[in-house]
């Protein structure tokens, strides 16, 4: 029975220490470190790295080398930073500590780094005074050129789209055009009340004649008395429960200078001095009725100051900003965080995408797309020439100003016209009172119009109104007599029979617009036009799609336009060589579209 139980004995010693040797050959007991060689480790030979990498070493990067001094230390390299951020944004990766970390734990960031480890002020100070929105361009704009070469991208035409993306901004720390006109006009009548009360003060008191003060008159507005009105009206419809109109009515406030209230204070000090009044402060001490009209002017005088500032912050393009983000604008977004409809500090990002990759950016304040379409063309002209020969995108940039550049600049439009949809409707054939549903004829050089009711609408002016930027041109068109016609109520704009019986057609036609859409729109309307915006759909809205769903780019991390756009461009050229990577390992092919299948 002994031998029997050293036989069973014997396994269970041998599995206790084979176990024990399993512990320490991992965990290496006794030593504080483990020291491996980094270079019997590989990365695959497929890692988009290698292909960073390859694009790096042909570009030109004298521009952020410039910004550089060759005296003091010598910090960490600027190209590899630029490497660094690069394979960052390449992986969806943007937040500076996320990046410190992974330069310590992820091969291929020490690959990059060559063992390096760049603290988060090197990547903050690289990011924010050394790499500019100037350079960022320059260097996809040589990455562009070489995907031209390799015949990946021509150049020759644009996929135009853009989407609102939230500000790293307060939400609540809004300021509203309307408000302020609102809160302006009960400020103007505040220091209209003061001004009265000050030429009392001087009149009662003989001030005028004894220090030679003429009596004070109230400074004017422009637009001040359109958003009185506004206001009156939106007091009679809050007591009828109708809907409330807005009253973002450009002020020309530069004509109302504060300047003109210091005046007044000015005044009232050489009167205090000269009569021994003084001018205390604190609680419990009597004001005189001097320092307590100084004292409403000065308040008066700081409301001003602060409402010409917002204006000038605002500008006349926008109608809101937020105080956190002043470059900011609250646009509707289709990610509604209360569920009500509510509006969110946002930066309008626009792309111009080629065969995938997006060949252009541009961050705008604007909350609309009309005004965005020029400084992306011209950026093209500016970095690539005379290249461009077709643009495409939807109707948010159909305008006359945008029709008339590519007219000039002898781009073809491919442009989506606002009415598209409406244009395929029984309704809008059956608009008689349009120029479009009437007979167009012309005798003896003679343009006019045929009505539904066979009446000839003649020629009788043209009239002229300037645009931003250009002069808009409409020809009027008027019917002699529409007495008797049976369709005028259905004809004439808000036509009332009891009120304006004889009134008569009139039309103003911007012809020079009109031919610009017509011309548009054939384009959009032919195979060609038909297979180019199934492309422009496909590829800018997939760009959206992965932003904003797959990689839950939905917020920006840095404040000011500037900013913003260098996130944004670092982020769009590490989409571009991602797309390069997979081109060349052939995961993707090149977009040629269904010929067969048409779009609506």
């Amino acid at each position: 029975m002994a031998n029997n139980n050293h036989l069973f004995s014997a396994p269970c010693y041998n599995g206790t220490m084979l176990k024990q040797d399993y512990y320490n050959n991992f965990f290496d007991i006794g030593q504080q470190k483990i020291n491996f060689s980094f270079y019997e480790l590989g990365l695959p030979d497929d890692d988009p790295v290698y292909t960073l990498k390859k694009v790096m070493e042909e570009l030109d990067f004298s521009g952020l080398l410039a910004c550089y001094s060759d005296k003091g230390r010598t910090g960490y390299n600027p190209i590899m930073l630029y490497a660094v951020v690069t394979y960052a944004n390449m992986r969806g990766v943007r937040a500076v500590d996320r990046i410190v970390d992974l330069c310590r734990r992820d091969l291929a960031f020490i690959w990059l780094t060559k063992g390096q480890k760049p603290h988060r002020d090197a990547f903050y100070d690289f990011k924010g005074k050394k790499l500019t929105g100037e350079i960022l361009d320059e260097l996809n704009h040589q990455f562009m050129r070489r995907l031209q070469k390799e015949g990946l991208i021509t150049l020759k035409e644009l996929y135009i789209d853009g989407t609102k993306i939230e500000a790293n901004a307060n939400r609540y720390t809004f300021v509203w055009r309307g408000s302020i006109n609102y809160h302006l006009a009960g400020l103007l009548d505040t220091i209209d009340a003061l001004y009265t009360k000050y030429n009392a003060f001087l009149y009662e008191n003989e001030y005028g004649p004894k220090y030679d003060l003429g009596e004070a008159r109230m400074f004017m507005i422009e637009g001040m008395e359109k958003v009185r009105k506004v206001i009156e009206e939106n007091r009679r419809r809050k007591l009828t429960k109708h809907k409330k109109i807005s009253n973002n009515t450009l002020i020309e406030i530069d004509h109302c200078s504060p300047l003109e209230i210091l005046k007044l204070q000015k005044n009232l000090v050489e009167i205090a001095k000269g009569e021994g009044i003084l001018l205390v402060s604190g609680k419990g001490k009597h004001k005189s009725e001097l320092q307590k009209l100084y004292e409403e002017l000065e308040e008066c005088g700081r409301r001003l100051m602060e409402y010409k500032e917002c204006f000038e912050i605002m500008g006349k393009d926008r109608n809101s900003y937020s105080k956190t983000d002043l470059e900011a604008t609250f646009m509707r977004m289709k990610e509604d965080h209360m569920l009500n409809g509510q509006l969110k500090p946002a930066y309008n990002v626009q792309i111009a995408v080629e065969n995938y990759f997006i060949v252009h950016s541009y961050v705008s304040s604007d909350r609309t797309d009309y005004n965005t379409l020029i400084p992306v063309l011209e950026k093209h002209q500016r970095a690539f020439g005379d290249t461009l020969e077709a643009v495409t995108a939807d109707s948010g940039y159909c305008s006359e100003k945008n029709l008339m550049y590519l007219e000039k600049n002898g781009i073809r439009s491919y442009i989506k016209l606002q009415d598209h949809e409406k244009r395929k409707t029984r309704a809008y054939k059956d608009e008689i009172g349009k120029y479009y549903n009437m007979t167009y004829a012309v005798f003896e050089d003679e343009h006019y119009y045929i009505c539904h009711d066979g009446r000839e609408l003649r020629h009788i002016r043209t009239e002229s109104r300037e645009q931003a930027g250009y002069t808009q041109t409409l020809e009027v068109y008027e019917c002699t007599d529409c007495s008797g016609c049976e369709h005028k109520a259905k004809c004439l704009y808000k036509y009332d029979a009891e009120k304006k019986p004889d009134r008569s057609k009139v039309m103003k036609i911007n012809e020079r617009w009109e031919k610009l859409k017509e011309e548009s729109n054939a384009n959009i309307q032919s195979e060609t036009g038909i297979l180019k915006r199934q492309t422009r759909s496909i590829q800018t809205e997939g760009h959206f799609g992965d932003i904003k769903e797959n990689e839950d780019f939905r917020r920006f991390n840095y404040r000011s336009a500037e900013k913003v756009y260098k996130e944004f461009m670092l982020y769009a050229i590490g989409r571009n060589i991602m797309k390069y990577h997979r081109f060349i390992h052939h995961e993707i092919e090149k977009y040629e579209g269904k010929k067969e299948q048409k779009a609506a």
